[in-house]
């Protein structure tokens, strides 16, 4: 734990879902991002280094990242947190309805929206692509991508509400911008634990392309395509 934030990694559940837990080590406020898998495993975290979640912050509400059924697996989610802790739920509006039951305690958030998790301040950023409400958190010179944004590659297009030409926007226009030194802390652990936007725009193939029909190509239809 730095000085400045706290930040928990935790990779939990059978589909290599990191989840996260930040926060202000002064007021031992935290976040949750993409409660889901082990909510016990979770909260039990946040307890043991003595931080108090406050709100869960969702990246895209795919099941894996916020609970449902799945696979034929029952995943404890967001709705198993609420039981548990009280806590504001963050949602990008494209995907509010998705998320339903939650009541006041659903927010939703915009790209460029921020919230204060005692002294930190932690900015929404509207990605889609791989799903229309994908979003990821800047903190601190963090970067919590979801399934936007993934070491060595980036999330996939093919599924239902993805959007190829979205992605390829949201990696070359969106993140791109974000200083080189950002540090990359992605939704899987498909290629590492973190990395930074300065090495993911040199290596990640993904983030390399000059033209949005060569990504289409690249993409192959939404599942990405290696050469």
């Amino acid at each position: 734990m730095s000085e400045t934030i706290y930040l928990k990694q935790m990779e939990l559940g059978p589909m290599q879902n990191f989840v996260y837990l930040v926060g202000d080590p002064a007021t031992r406020q935290c976040v949750v991002v993409d409660p889901a898998w082990e909510i016990d495993t979770i909260v039990g975290a946040a307890a043991a280094d003595d931080m108090t979640i406050i709100a869960a912050l969702i990246t895209h509400t795919h099941q894996d990242h916020v609970g449902g059924h799945l696979f034929g697996l029952n995943i404890p989610g967001v709705e198993e947190l609420l039981e548990k802790v009280k806590a504001k739920v963050y949602v990008q509006k494209a995907e509010r309805e998705f998320l339903k039951g939650f009541g006041s305690d659903l927010v939703k958030v915009d790209g460029g929206d921020t919230l204060q998790v005692g002294r930190l301040g932690l900015t929404f950023l509207h990605t889609p692509g791989h799903t229309p409400g994908s979003q990821c958190f800047l903190v601190d010179g963090r970067l919590i991508s979801g399934d936007t944004l993934f070491i060595g590659s980036c999330g996939r297009t093919d599924l239902p509400g993805s959007d190829p030409s979205e992605m390829y926007y949201s990696l070359t226009q969106r993140l791109a911008k974000l200083p080189d030194e950002t540090v990359l802390f992605p939704g899987h652990n498909y290629g590492g634990p973190s990395s930074t936007l300065g090495d993911e725009k040199r290596g990640n193939p993904s983030m390399r392309f000059a033209s949005l029909g060569e990504f289409l190509r690249w993409m192959g239809g939404g599942r990405i395509v290696i050469p």
